[in-house]
């Protein structure tokens, strides 16, 4: 059997609603928010019994997911958000924008730190990395062609 799509990348965060205000500021939409909890839920993730908060970002063109969660129980047991790009199993999300400095702009006034620079690669994008909420690491692409 083929794979199908992947449905969605996941980011554990402490403030819901703030992580759900900047990928809306971003150009997310949000698809809905619900509370999973149970032994049920535990049985998948091997958390056991847990009580999660979640909510489910939609990209404009419908096709990519973000799920953002907030665990109330179990606690949460490390924190990897100051780790830097290239430690071991570290997550980024990358989105394409249409103008990366108006994005940026709209981004700092909700926080967002650039980690480095803006680059150019070659004549197909522009690019680079901010800080977000929680000091997620989010990439930015604007295509140039």
């Amino acid at each position: 059997m083929a794979l199908k799509r992947m449905d969605n990348v996941g980011i554990v965060v402490e403030d819901l609603e703030a992580a759900i205000e900047f990928f809306r500021e971003l150009g997310l939409e949000l698809e809905g928010q619900a509370t999973i909890e149970g032994e049920w839920a535990g049985r998948i993730t091997g958390l056991g019994d847990q009580h999660v908060e979640i909510a489910m970002m939609r990209t404009p063109d419908g096709h990519s997911r973000l799920e953002l969660s907030r665990f109330l129980t179990p606690p949460v047991v490390a924190d990897h958000r100051n780790a830097p790009v290239n430690a071991l199993g570290y997550l980024r999300a990358m989105f394409t924008v249409d103008d990366i400095d108006e994005t940026l702009e709209r981004l700092r006034r909700r926080g967002a730190q650039l980690v480095g620079e803006v680059v150019q690669y070659k004549e197909a994008y522009r690019l680079c990395y901010i800080r977000g909420p929680e000091r997620l690491l989010i990439g930015l692409a604007q295509e140039l062609s």
